[in-house]
C-alpha cells in the first residue's frame, strides 16, 4: 500500500470516527458522496497519484474542523466517502476540494453556488462531476448560435403599424431591413443575425411575463398569421428567432390558476397551496406565500405570478407540449427561459436545487427530441459558478453571464481593465467552450446609456468589448442609438426612436409610453447619417464579427499590459489570429503587451485593422514576448488581423482546441512539493524544446530548459524559484513543454 493510500485511509477513518462520536446511532442516516474526477484527470488538472479530493460542508466547518478525504479504491475516477451522521429531513450544504484547498473551482463557502442536499428516508447517494465538468465538455462541435449576434426586442415598443400606439408584428416585419436586409454588402443595416423576442403570449400585463395562454399571440401584437409572416421574413434574411418562454409561473388570471383557486380537482395541484403562511421568504426577502380565498399559494415574484407546481406530471406535460407546438408547428429556433433558478424549491433553499437542475435536464431531452438544433438560453441571475451548472450535464445550451456584463461596464466606468481581464479568463475557462451569452444591459436593468453616465465614448468602448470577447453577444433594442431610461421598468422599455420627429417615428397615434427624452438627437435617422455615430460603431463591429471566425469561434489568451485602462487579448481559430486592443479611458494611451512565449513568439508580424483598413503596422515581439509600442485614442478599440502567422499559440494553461501533443510530460516528483520537484519528459525525436512554468494567470514564472534535446527520456529539476531567483508563493503552477510541433501541460503544487 502506498503512503498516499495509507494517508487517505487514515483521513477517512479518523474523519468518520470524529463525526460519528457525537451522534446517536438511532438517528444516524448514511449519505454516500461520489464525485467524478474524469474531466480534471483528462485535462491534467488533477493527478490521482499525488493529489487527493476532500469534502467540505456545513457539517465539518467547511473543512476547517475535520478533513474528509474521499477514496478511489477501484481506480474508476469516482472518489467516494460515506458519512453516517445525518438525520432524515436534514438540509446541508457542501462542496468538494482538491488537496484540502479552496482553489477557485468549486469556490469558497459563502461566495455562492454551494451544493445542497436534503436527507431522505432510505438510501442517500450523491453522484456529481467535480465542478459539474464532465470529460466531454471540451470544444466539441460548436453550434449555429456561436455564429450569431442577437438583438433583444420588446414588440410593444419596436414599431406600430396601425396607429394604436402599441408595436406589433406587422410593424416589426416592416423594420426587419433595419436589423438585417439579407445582403452582407450593404451598410444601412445593423447586420444582426438573431432575434430574441420578449413575451409574445396573451397576458393581462404590458410586459407579458404573466402568461394566460401558452399557445397564443398577444392580440395587441396581431394574429398568429402575423407572427408566422414575421418568422418567414426573418428566416428569408438569415435571422434566427428565439422567443421568451416563461415556465416558472403563469398569470393569476390563467385558466389553470382560476380553476385551481376554485378547488377544481383537475387543476388544484397545478400550483402549490397551503392552509397557513409557511416560514419562507424569497431570495430578496420578499413574501412568497400569498392569500387567496382562505388559502395561501406560492409565487416567488408576486401574487400576480403564481409558480407552477412541476411535481404534478400533468402540468409538466402541458408545458412541454406547448414547447413542441412552438418548435414544431410554428418553427421558432429556440427559447429564452425566464427565472430558471426557481423551478423546484426545497425547505431552506429556493434556487438551484437538485430538483431544478433535474427538471432542466428533462426539459432539454424533450425539446431536443422535437428539434435537435433548437437553442435554449437561460436567465440565471446569479454568480458564474452557479450559472455554469445550468449549461452542463445536458441541461441548457447557454446562460446569460451577468458577472461578465458587470465587469465590462466596470472597466469603462472606472477606466481600469484589470478586473475585466481576470473575469474574462475566469468565465472563458469555467464554461463549456464558448457556451455563454454576453450582454451589457437588458430589459430588467437601467439602460446602458444611463449606466455609463450618458458618455458616448464609454458606450463605444463597452460595445467593442462585448462584440470581440468570447461568448454569444446579445444587444438590447435601442442600445445602438443611445436610448436612455432608468427604473421603473416601463421607462427602460420605451418606444424605439426611429426619427427626431413626432413620436420618434414609432407611431402615428399616442404611444403606450412616453417617448424617451433624448429622441431628438439619439435616433436611427440621425445616427445613420453620421459616420462617427455609435450606431455606425455597432454596425462596423457586428460586420467584423460576422466575417471573423476568430471572433465568433476562437479561443482566448489575455495579454498583460503596462497601462491599466488597456485590455489586450488574442482570439484564435484555425487559419486566423486576431489581436484586440481596447482603451477604456477617455485619454489616448501608448502601451506594450506581454505574453508567454507561446502566446507571443518572438518575431515581426503585420497587423491590419479590420475596422480601419488604413491602419496597417508592423508589430515586433522581442525575446521576452513583449511587443513594440501600440497606441489608442480615448475609448478606441482596434481589431488587428495578425499576418505572417502567429502560429501554435494557445492559452498557456489549456488548449481548448484539444491539440494532441504527441509528447510525454510527467507530473513533478514530488507533487505537491515544498522544496524542489523533478519534471520528466520524453521525446520521439531530436528537436528544440522549451520547458517553462506559468502561474494561474498565464504569467511565465521560470524557464527550465530552452534548447535542443535528443530523442528519449529527460528530467529537469525546478527549485521553486522564479526567473529572478525568488521563491514562488504557495499555490498551483503549470509546467508547459513546447516543441517545434506540439505541446503538453502538467500541474504542480508548491506548498511553501
Amino acid at each position: 500500500m502506498s503512503a498516499l493510500t495509507e494517508r487517505r485511509l487514515l483521513f477517512v477513518v479518523l474523519s468518520s470516527f470524529v463525526l460519528l462520536a457525537s451522534v446517536s446511532p438511532v438517528r444516524a442516516v448514511a449519505v454516500e458522496f461520489n464525485v467524478r474526477m474524469g474531466h480534471q484527470i483528462d485535462r491534467s488538472y488533477f493527478d490521482p497519484q499525488t493529489e487527493f479530493v476532500d469534502l467540505a460542508g456545513t457539517f465539518n466547518g467547511w473543512g476547517s474542523e475535520v478533513l474528509l478525504v474521499l477514496d478511489d479504491g477501484d481506480g474508476d475516477q469516482i472518489y467516494s466517502i460515506t458519512i453516517d451522521r445525518f438525520s432524515e429531513g436534514e438540509v446541508f450544504e457542501y462542496k468538494f476540494r482538491q488537496n484540502g484547498q479552496w482553489d477557485g473551482t468549486e469556490e469558497f463557502p459563502g461566495v455562492g453556488g454551494n451544493r445542497s442536499y436534503t436527507v431522505q428516508a432510505g438510501e442517500n447517494v450523491i453522484d456529481v462531476w467535480y465542478d459539474d465538468r464532465a470529460p466531454d465538455l471540451g470544444v466539441g462541435e460548436l453550434s449555429w448560435w456561436n455564429d450569431r449576434v442577437f438583438y433583444e426586442i420588446f414588440v410593444r415598443s419596436f414599431y406600430d403599424s396601425d396607429g394604436d400606439g402599441i408595436g406589433d408584428f406587422q410593424g416589426l416585419t416592416q423594420k426587419l431591413d433595419y436589423l438585417n436586409d439579407g445582403d452582407p454588402t450593404t451598410t444601412d443595416d445593423l447586420g444582426v443575425t438573431g432575434i430574441w423576442l420578449m413575451p409574445i403570449h396573451a397576458s393581462p400585463s404590458y410586459h407579458g411575463y404573466d402568461v394566460t395562454d401558452y399557445r397564443s399571440i398577444n392580440p395587441e401584437y396581431g394574429t398568429m398569421q402575423d407572427f408566422r409572416d414575421f418568422m418567414a421574413a426573418a428566416q428569408a434574411r438569415g435571422i434566427k428567432v428565439v422567443i421568451d418562454y416563461v415556465m416558472n409561473h403563469t398569470s393569476s388570471q390563467h385558466p389553470w390558476f382560476v380553476a385551481s383557486a376554485a378547488n377544481d380537482p383537475q387543476y388544484r395541484d397545478y400550483y402549490r397551496w397551503s392552509s397557513t403562511v409557511l416560514d419562507d421568504s424569497g431570495p430578496w426577502g420578499q413574501t412568497v406565500w400569498h392569500w387567496n380565498n382562505g388559502q395561501y399559494f406560492y409565487g416567488v415574484f408576486w401574487s400576480g405570478m403564481p409558480d407552477v407546481n412541476y411535481d404534478n406530471a400533468d402540468v409538466k406535460q402541458e408545458i412541454f407540449d406547448a414547447a413542441t407546438f412552438w418548435l414544431d408547428d410554428v418553427g421558432v429556433d429556440g427559447f429564452r427561459l425566464d427565472a430558471v433558478l426557481y423551478i423546484d424549491e426545497d425547505p431552506g433553499q429556493l434556487s438551484t436545487t437538485q430538483g431544478t437542475l433535474d427538471f432542466w435536464a428533462e426539459y432539454n431531452a424533450h425539446v431536443k427530441s422535437v428539434k435537435p438544433d433548437m437553442m435554449s438560453v437561460a436567465e440565471a441571475w446569479t454568480s458564474s459558478s452557479t450559472v455554469n451548472r445550468y449549461v452542463t450535464q445536458d441541461r441548457l445550451d447557454l446562460a446569460f453571464e451577468f458577472d461578465m456584463a458587470g465587469a465590462i461596464l466596470g472597466a469603462v466606468n472606472n477606466e481600469d481593465a484589470y478586473w475585466l481581464s481576470y473575469r474574462a479568463r475566469l468565465v472563458y475557462d469555467l464554461y463549456p467552450y464558448l457556451q455563454y451569452a454576453t450582454f451589457l444591459t437588458n430589459h430588467d436593468q437601467n439602460r446602458l446609456m444611463n449606466v455609463v453616465g450618458e458618455d458616448v465614448g464609454r458606450v463605444k468602448a463597452a460595445a467593442g468589448l462585448l462584440l470581440t470577447l468570447p461568448g454569444v453577444p446579445f444587444l438590447y433594442y435601442g442600445e445602438e442609438i443611445g436610448m436612455v431610461g432608468t427604473k421603473p421598468d416601463p421607462d427602460i422599455r420605451r418606444p424605439m426612436q426611429w426619427t427626431g420627429g413626432s413620436n420618434a417615428g414609432f407611431t402615428t397615434g399616442t404611444p403606450w409610453r412616453a417617448i424617451g427624452p433624448n429622441a431628438a438627437q439619439f435616433n436611427v435617422s440621425t445616427m445613420q447619417a453620421d459616420p462617427n455615430s455609435m450606431w455606425e460603431h455597432y454596425r462596423q463591429l457586428i460586420a467584423v464579427r460576422n466575417e471573423s471566425a476568430a471572433l465568433r469561434r476562437g479561443d482566448l489568451a489575455v495579454l498583460a499590459t503596462d497601462e491599466a485602462p488597456v485590455l489586450g487579448f488574442l482570439r484564435r481559430a484555425p487559419g486566423e489570429t486576431v489581436l484586440v486592443v481596447s482603451n477604456t479611458s477617455a485619454f489616448s494611451r501608448t502601451f506594450q503587451l506581454t505574453g508567454s512565449a507561446s502566446d507571443l513568439p518572438p518575431g515581426e508580424y503585420d497587423l491590419v485593422n479590420l475596422i480601419d483598413s488604413g491602419d496597417r503596422r508592423t508589430l515586433t515581439v522581442d525575446g521576452a514576448s513583449q511587443t513594440s509600442e501600440l497606441s489608442l485614442d480615448g475609448h478606441e478599440i482596434a481589431i488587428y488581423l495578425v499576418q505572417d502567422d502567429v502560429t501554435g499559440i494557445e492559452d498557456p494553461i489549456d488548449d481548448p482546441r484539444g491539440m494532441q501533443t504527441g509528447l510525454e510530460l510527467r507530473s513533478g516528483v514530488p507533487n505537491p512539493f515544498d522544496g524542489s520537484t523533478r519534471i520528466g519528459f520524453a521525446l520521439a525525436r531530436s528537436e528544440s524544446v522549451r520547458l517553462a512554468v506559468y502561474d494561474v494567470s498565464g504569467r511565465e514564472v521560470a524557464v527550465l530548459h530552452d534548447g535542443r534535446r535528443e530523442a528519449g527520456s529527460h528530467e529537469v529539476t525546478w527549485d521553486g524559484q522564479d526567473q529572478r531567483g525568488r521563491r514562488v508563493a504557495a499555490g498551483v503552477y503549470f509546467v508547459r513543454l513546447s516543441t517545434e510541433s506540439a505541446t503538453a501541460v502538467r500541474k504542480v503544487i508548491s506548498t511553501r
